[in-house]
C-alpha cells in the first residue's frame, strides 16, 4: 500500500510494550486480525489496513518513547515492515513522504488584506486547476515554480496540510521550503527549475 501517513506511538509506561501505527484515518467501523505479535486494524467496509498494533515491540525496535502519534521516518518504516514479515504479515508499506506534493506555478501574488507579512497567491497545479494559498515566504513571486503541498499531504516534519483560514483568508495548500520538506535548512521557498510542468510529482521533480 502506498501512503504518506505512517504515524507511530510508543509509550511503554502508559500503554505497555506496544507500538501503535496509524496508516490511514478511518471514521468507519474497524475489525481486527491477529497474526503473532501483530494486530492488523482494517476498515470493515473496504478491508483496507488502516493501522497496526505491534506487541512485544521492544523485541523488534529500540525506539525512544513518543509523546502521542508522530510521523515515522523512512528507516522506521523499514523496521516496521521487517517486524511484519517476521510475523507472517504480507503487507508492504510504500512510504512516500512527498505524496500529494507537486510542482506548482505561482501566477499571482497579492498583499494579504490583514497581515503585512503574508501574501495571497494564486497557484496553478496543472490541468487548469488553480489554488488560493496564503504564503509568508519573503521570496514568493509571480512566475516561480515551487513544491506545493496539497490538502492531504503530510510533510516529513509531521505537519498535515488541511484547508485553513489565515487571518481570515482561505488557504488550500502550502508552498514549501527545503526545510519543510526535510531536504536542507535553506530558508525561503525552494525554487524549482522553470522547465518543470505544474502537477509533476515532487519526487519526479527531484530527479529531473
Amino acid at each position: 500500500m502506498k501512503t504518506n501517513r505512517v504515524r507511530i506511538c510508543y509509550n511503554p509506561e502508559g500503554i505497555g510494550d506496544v507500538l501503535l501505527v496509524e496508516l490511514n484515518s478511518s471514521r468507519g467501523e474497524t475489525v481486527y486480525e491477529r497474526k503473532g505479535d501483530v494486530a492488523l486494524i482494517r476498515c470493515k467496509e473496504s478491508g483496507e489496513v488502516v493501522g497496526l498494533n505491534i506487541f512485544s515491540a521492544s523485541d523488534y525496535f529500540s525506539w525512544p518513547k513518543t509523546n502521542g502519534l508522530v510521523q515515522a521516518n523512512g528507516e522506521q518504516v523499514g523496521e516496521i515492515e521487517r517486524a511484519l514479515h517476521k510475523n507472517g504479515v504480507d503487507l508492504t508499506i510504500e512510504y512516500d513522504p512527498y505524496l500529494h506534493v507537486v510542482v506548482g506555478e505561482v501566477i499571482e501574488v497579492k498583499k494579504h488584506p490583514d497581515a503585512d507579512k503574508l501574501k495571497v497567491c494564486r497557484v496553478s497545479i496543472g490541468n487548469g486547476e488553480e489554488l488560493q494559498i496564503v504564503c509568508g515566504a519573503s521570496n514568493v513571486a509571480e512566475g516561480i515554480k515551487v513544491p506545493t503541498a496539497l490538502i492531504g499531504a503530510i510533510l516529513p516534519n509531521g505537519m498535515e496540510i488541511k484547508e485553513a483560514k489565515l487571518r481570515g483568508v482561505v488557504s488550500k495548500g502550502m508552498l514549501c521550503s527545503a526545510k519543510e520538506l526535510g531536504i536542507s535548512e535553506t530558508p525561503g521557498l525552494l525554487i524549482l527549475p522553470e522547465n518543470l510542468q505544474p502537477r509533476t510529482s515532487f519526487e519526479k521533480a527531484m530527479v529531473a
